[in-house]
């Protein structure tokens, strides 16, 4: 990682970000221009990689598929060859969640790109998709209904302005349904009504719920939709925006033109028409389910939501932030305890950041919110409260956090007290190791020095770094008036020579 401050990203050298989606069906790149915190689109590349129809029976891409994948990136790294690396964000979805060997493929595009690939969960892939097109649209009055059909997952959301209130991902993509359905390329009746009642069987388990909550406008995002749109208006099916009557009359054209490869609509490319019927199966389904009579098109989607999420942390309008308050709230942390200890681990890194190359913000942040979540187990249970507190960390919806970013935070909690975490540590991406260490033995001994919950505040101390040599040295006779904060320090140095660290106290 590099050391440097998002401060500097905003200069005028470095305004431009850069967001890559990583998606079932198409890989996409936009890059933008920041300014007075508006964004202005610069260029808008999408290539057809469809990387879910590169899973194989055992669930892993295939090396075609991968290059494939990787051939595209290979074109996109030029455009971001020269931006600083904390400008650009690459997120994959659900291909590369469901792939088994899909850390094989980040590996090699993060090679290419020079920046991290993130792996999104669904619901924070709905989050960034209503981020998107909530900025896309002129009309912000209401709530709406946002849909986005993908190659292998399909989002839901619900929200009112620029806050989703309803998220949802659910397993139906137009590649993995034409894969089930469509795989000899014919188009029958029969083929459609199955893929129809697959999708309303997966919408089964958010109609009430989404009904229930209701909304005035529906949206759809991304190339399904898009595509749906277009082909109603050329067919002269409906005007500027999908209709349920539109949309059965598109579906019985798809049969009466029987196979994929004599589809022709004006203005959708041939590798859209292949993966048409499956998608307008699933869209069908979302009417019927949902109710919806009709929807329009907005431009803006995942990509789009990518950037107005980098752009607001640069403005210090980190989702990421509320979503651990909010979690502290729930789970009724000890809020002062928490300002204690991140204050000291905060000043225990700011010591050992240059020695242990800790100085990139992403650890400042990171730390900060293990010690903030520290204690949510204790909701759970006392005894072995770490583990509790770990385990909600790592298999919540956490908004605005990667998968990789809430194993980490997971991995720092449940490292903070006791023996340290060595299996955990193991399943850690070789890249993120060392510092997660690092920042664990942080964590514990600023957790150490504050067990007593006591207000009074903390002397100055000195904290000394020469690899896995540490040295606490705190002011003469503050040890002595607080003889067990110096059986805890004993202990831990115990704890710490079985992970090949020596921790001398003074």
């Amino acid at each position: 990682m590099y050391a440097q401050d998002t401060a500097a990203v905003a200069t005028a050298d470095t305004s431009l970000l850069a967001a890559i989606d990583l998606g079932s069906n198409s890989f996409h790149i936009i890059v933008a221009r920041v300014f007075a915190g508006e964004l202005s689109t610069l260029d808008v590349l999408s290539e057809k990689v469809q990387l879910a129809a590169g899973l194989d029976a055992e669930g892993c891409l295939t090396e075609n598929a991968m290059a494939r994948g990787l051939e595209c990136l290979g074109r996109f790294a030029q455009r971001v060859v020269d931006l600083p690396r904390q400008s650009i964000r690459v997120v994959g979805t659900n291909a590369l969640r469901e792939a088994r060997n899909s850390d094989d493929f980040i590996a090699r595009a993060e090679a290419l790109l020079g920046t991290p690939v993130e792996v999104i969960a669904g619901r924070e892939e709905a989050r960034l998709i209503y981020l998107g097109v909530s900025h896309t649209l002129a009309d912000d009055s209401g709530r709406r209904l946002v849909v986005d059909i993908g190659g292998g997952s399909t989002e839901f959301i619900i929200g009112s302005r620029f806050e989703p209130r309803l998220c949802e991902s659910l397993q139906m993509g137009c590649v993995s349904y034409t894969d089930l359905f469509f795989s000899s390329g014919e188009i029958s009746a029969a083929a459609m009504r199955e893929a129809r009642t697959a999708a309303l069987q997966e919408l089964l388990s958010i109609r009430r719920g989404y009904r229930r909550l209701g909304w005035s406008s529906s949206v759809g995002a991304s190339g399904t939709i898009k595509a749906a749109r277009q082909a109603c208006i050329s067919l002269g099916l409906s005007n500027d925006q999908i209709s349920a009557s539109g949309l059965k009359q598109l579906s019985e054209y798809l049969v009466s033109v029987g196979h994929i490869d004599r589809i022709q609509i004006d203005g959708i490319k041939p590798e859209r028409c292949a993966v048409l019927p499956a998608g307008i199966a699933i869209l069908g389904a979302i009417f019927e389910s949902l109710g919806v009579e009709s929807m329009s098109f907005s431009e803006g989607a995942l990509r789009e939501g990518l950037l107005y999420d980098m752009a607001g942390r640069l403005r210090h309008e980190d989702v990421r932030e509320r979503t651990i308050t909010a979690l502290a709230r729930r789970y009724h942390v000890d809020r002062r305890q928490a300002a204690r200890v991140e204050a000291t681990a905060l000043a225990a890194l700011e010591q050992t950041a240059e020695a242990w190359k800790l100085q990139d913000i992403e650890y400042r942040e990171l730390l900060s919110w293990a010690a903030r979540t520290h204690e949510i187990g204790l909701a759970v249970a006392h005894s072995q409260f770490h583990k509790h507190s770990a385990y909600l960390l790592q298999h919540s919806d956490l908004p605005g956090f990667t998968r990789p970013e809430q194993q980490q935070l997971a991995f720092l909690v449940r490292g903070h007290r006791r023996k340290f975490p060595k299996d955990e540590f193991r399943n850690l991406p070789p890249a993120l190791k060392a510092s997660c260490r690092y920042l664990c033995l942080l964590l514990r001994l600023a957790v150490l020095l504050h067990r007593s919950r006591s207000k009074a505040r903390l002397p100055a101390f000195r904290l000394n770094v020469d690899g896995h040599r540490i040295e606490l040295a705190l002011p003469p006779g503050w040890l002595d008036q607080h003889p067990l904060t110096r059986a805890d320090l004993e202990q831990e140095a115990g704890y710490l020579r079985n992970i090949d660290f020596k921790l001398k106290i003074s």
